[in-house]
């Protein structure tokens, strides 16, 4: 019979992901009054503090609160809030819903991705911005729509996307 393999769930086997989240991570998960049923409020919180959730986040989870790791891989990857990808730190969602396409938002896409130099599920080498499509943002009176994290733009033209591009580059210097 092998012996079982000591793990030492406080370290990462990632040397990207510092220390400090897993402690913040382990600290909310003992705040909590039971771990019972917790498991997409604790892949929230880790996500807020990882910025997405690696295999080493969700192994880190699953040690914690003695679920199988498969387990928790099946909520992240089930539920399309929780991303086990790093995202930018804004992301661009183009609508591609029947309204917001016969209204050109493809031709929207297309130009973002040229003046981003990226496709879509990606994210800009700086890390400023992920770009992505979505089935219906659900404002299709202002269609072509598109978002930046949780702020809708409608009736969007090709031609004013460098504006609204460089108002989230100019925020990122004021900060």
């Amino acid at each position: 019979m092998t012996k079982p393999q000591a793990i030492d769930v406080m370290e990462p086997t990632n040397e990207n992901l510092p220390r400090e989240k897993f402690e913040e991570l382990e600290a909310f998960i003992k705040s909590l009054p039971t771990t019972k049923s917790a498991l997409i409020e604790i892949l929230h919180k880790a996500q807020n503090i990882f910025g997405y959730l690696p295999r080493d986040v969700q192994l880190f989870i699953a040690r914690k609160l003695g679920i199988p790791g498969a387990e928790v891989f099946g909520v992240v990857s089930f539920y399309s809030y929780f991303t086990t990808k790093p995202r930018g730190k804004h992301t661009i969602s183009i609508c591609m819903g029947t309204a917001c396409f016969v209204k050109g938002s493809d031709k929207i896409m297309e130009r973002l991705k040229e003046k981003l130099g990226i496709e879509s599920n990606e994210i800009t080498p700086d890390g400023l911005f992920g770009l992505k499509d979505v089935r219906c943002i659900g404002t299709c009176g202002m269609a072509p729509v598109m978002m930046i994290d949780d702020k809708v733009f409608g009736r969007v033209r090709e031609e004013d996307l460098d504006t609204i591009l460089e108002s989230y580059r100019r925020k990122e210097i004021l900060v």
